[in-house]
């Protein structure tokens, strides 16, 4: 037991920094990135925020409207866009948010830029589009003169770009809108932002910096620009992991970016056609029946983006491969309205947690002792990274369950490896070594619990089986070597695999002689019975094949058994190189007395009472006497039993017993009247006999015991 511990404790350790190490040089990062994405498709969920946050998308369906019903080809004239930022200032909208860069001036001449400048500048909380990048981004390597400086001012930005917290986002190019829709209300959103390694969406960037100001991100400046129209005064820090926004604290990277917590696939937004809302726009201006109702965008926020595939604004997600970038923006904003930011789990907890789950499994293998505990290890420890991550999530946590997930297996694999390398090992030695002695049933208990086999051996009640063939040195004189070679393999063939069926181990075959016995190496609470009943199977076999091998071999063999319990010494025995598993005590030398004393008796199976008290009265049978063995003082009472459990004793029984009785109490001419009635026992012509001895020669002393001067 402690050994295994012990492996278990290293195959765990071994496993969860095999694990760690892989995790924290990145290579499991795409098994990670799965993980996630299953996360967030069966848990994504629209919060309380979400129908406030409105989507006004130039679809396939308003490009095919736009050029059927009013003639216009890409792109558009901005005076279009116009009528929804008018749409949206009659409805009462929070802010209105453009995903969508103007840095050309329109195909339709400057006046249709200054249409759409003013209604950008007639519009509350507007927030246009920046993009912020690297050299190749825009034009722009300082903040344009006469453009509105990003608000707020971020606190703690020059502690963070110092490199105190080791800030990575910085960039040197932007790409601004034509002056002409720059006004002084208007606010500023980046837009620009970089997937993960594989080309996924999974955090976006709350801010970028250009020009020594930190931007925020459409999402963010969505709300902001709210907060600043309504005169709120705002105030925005940097921290070490967090961007604390008015009092609210959003976890972000080293980058600045912050994880997003997906609320359904695309549309889970409230989402209009453009078409609709500048249709509604007209039929209002004219006095008719709009489309969309206003009301709708009452109090909303309103983002304005792309999703037909001409125009390349769809973007990989976790949530769905092809997902609008605007509702990107919009995923940003409702994390912030309902403070539903996913954080990463604290390194150290991941460190303790999947050493503590290598651990457990590596353990919980190693100890298990059948296949089907090592199965339920499996199906137990297997599942938790998983749970765990999905309990994270709702948490508002990304815990890894790649990490945990390979140390659990590592250490459960590692587990069965050493367990086969080892237990393996000993479970192949056991069932070779007692294959020959043992039962299929009783060498599985040993495979199963090894330890239950005293390698020292222990002192442990036993009930001990000797047999013997009747006459055997006579007939193995007449048999040449071959025959009797054949017969002995036959009848110890039977016999053995009758004792084994009844879960006894074979000690060993002498000559003709059959040793065994019940109770161990595996506990067996009936091994009485067991023992009673292989031998009257035995007997039964034997009888069965009696004729066959007189018929065969010239030999009526026929079998005398004794079986005694009582404490004895078991375990392996021997020198350093050659040892056996067996017993030794006086309790097996009686078992090897009361087989001879079968002669006495005329009988074939005889038991001690310790044996005939143990079977609990099952076998029907007779007491044959009260009896002195040589080598012991101490008179032994004896039985034999006639039939399994279930079957009745012949009748002529009692006559023997009430004979019996006369016998012990001294009356020999009276015991000698029914003895000799029972002409077909030989216990009770045997008797008969000892009766006629004493009568003429009454022993001094009776005390009803038959003395067996003799061995065997």
């Amino acid at each position: 037991m402690g050994k295994k511990l012990l492996y278990g404790i290293l195959v765990g350790l071994a496993a969860a920094l095999a694990a760690l190490g892989l995790w924290r040089w990145g290579k499991l990062e795409p098994v990670e990135n799965i993980a996630w994405r299953w996360r967030v498709r069966w848990l994504a969920q629209p919060s309380p925020e979400t129908p406030r946050i409105k989507i006004i998308l130039l679809d396939q369906a308003s490009l095919d409207w736009g050029k059927k019903e009013m003639g216009l080809s890409w792109p558009w004239p901005r005076e279009m866009y116009s009528a929804i930022l008018d749409f949206c200032g009659r409805a009462g909208a929070r802010s209105v948010a453009f995903d969508v860069l103007f840095t050309e001036p329109s195909f339709y001449g400057v006046s249709d830029d200054e249409t759409f400048g003013a209604a950008i500048g007639r519009t509350r909380a507007f927030v246009a589009a920046l993009y912020i990048g690297g050299e190749t981004a825009g034009d722009a390597a300082a903040w344009p003169e006469g453009a509105p400086p990003p608000w707020p001012e971020f606190q703690g930005l020059e502690d963070w770009r110092s490199g105190r917290h080791a800030f990575t986002g910085r960039v040197v190019r932007a790409a601004f809108p034509v002056p002409e829709l720059v006004q002084p209300g208007m606010a500023w959103g980046n837009v620009s932002d970089q997937p993960d390694m594989d080309g996924v969406f999974r955090r976006a960037a709350l801010f970028r910096v250009f020009d020594g100001r930190a931007v925020p991100s459409l999402g963010l400046a969505a709300w902001l620009a709210d907060q600043k129209a309504t005169g709120a005064d705002v105030a925005v820090r940097l921290e070490p992991s967090w961007l604390d926004v008015g009092g609210r604290r959003l976890p972000i990277d080293r980058r600045g970016r912050a994880t997003l917590r997906y609320v359904g696939r695309s549309g889970t937004h409230p989402s209009f056609s453009a078409a609709s809302i500048i249709q509604s726009e007209l039929r209002l201006r004219e006095g008719g029946e709009p489309v969309v109702k206003p009301e709708e965008f009452r109090d909303a926020y309103v983002f304005f983006g792309f999703s037909a595939p001409a125009l390349l604004d769809l973007r990989p997600t976790p949530i769905s491969r092809v997902y609008p970038g605007v509702e990107i923006h919009t995923t940003m904003l409702d994390n912030l309205l309902a403070a539903q930011f996913v954080r990463d789990a604290r390194p150290w907890m991941v460190w303790l947690a999947t050493l503590l789950l290598a651990l457990l499994s590596g353990v919980a293998v190693t100890l298990g002792r059948k296949a089907w505990q090592n199965v339920a290890a499996f199906v137990v420890f297997l599942p938790i990274p998983p749970l765990a991550g999905l309990a994270a999530y709702r948490a508002g946590v990304w815990w890894p369950v790649a990490v945990g997930e390979v140390a659990v297996l590592l250490a459960m694999v590692g587990a069965v490896v050493v367990n086969y390398a080892t237990e393996g090992r000993q479970k192949a030695f056991i069932k070779s070594a007692f294959k020959f002695y043992l039962g299929e049933t009783v060498i599985d208990q040993l495979l199963a619990d090894p330890s239950r086999l005293s390698l020292g051996g222990e002192k442990r009640e036993l009930t001990i089986f000797f047999s013997d063939i009747e006459k055997f040195s006579s007939f193995s004189e007449r048999l040449d070597p071959t025959q009797l070679i054949g017969l002995l393999n036959e009848y110890l063939s039977e016999m053995g695999e009758i004792i084994k069926e009844e879960g006894g181990y074979l000690d060993k075959f002498i000559g003709d002689a059959i040793v065994a016995f019940w109770n161990a190496p595996v506990a067996q609470p009936d091994h009485a019975a067991r023992a009673c009943r292989a031998a009257l199977r035995c007997q039964r076999r034997l009888a069965e094949r009696r004729a066959d091998w007189q018929e065969k071999y010239g030999a009526v063999v026929k079998m005398r058994i004794g079986i005694n319990t009582g404490d004895v010494t078991v375990g392996n025995m021997g020198s350093r190189d050659r040892f056996n598993y067996t017993v030794l005590g006086d309790a097996a030398n009686l078992a090897s007395r009361l087989e001879g004393a079968n002669k006495a008796f005329g009988t074939y199976f005889m038991v001690s009472e310790s044996t005939w008290t143990g079977t609990g009265g099952a076998f029907a049978g007779r007491q044959l006497g009260r009896l002195t063995v040589v080598g012991r003082k101490q008179p032994v009472a004896v039985y034999e039993p006639a039939g399994l459990p279930g079957e009745t004793a012949p009748a002529w029984h009692a006559d023997f017993e009430r004979a019996l009785k006369l016998f012990f109490e001294g009356r020999f001419g009276d015991a000698l009247a029914v003895f000799e009635q029972l002409t077909d026992d030989p216990a009770s012509r045997a008797y008969a006999e000892r009766c006629r001895l004493y009568r003429a020669n009454p022993p001094a002393d009776w005390a009803g015991v038959w003395n067996l001067l003799e061995k065997g």
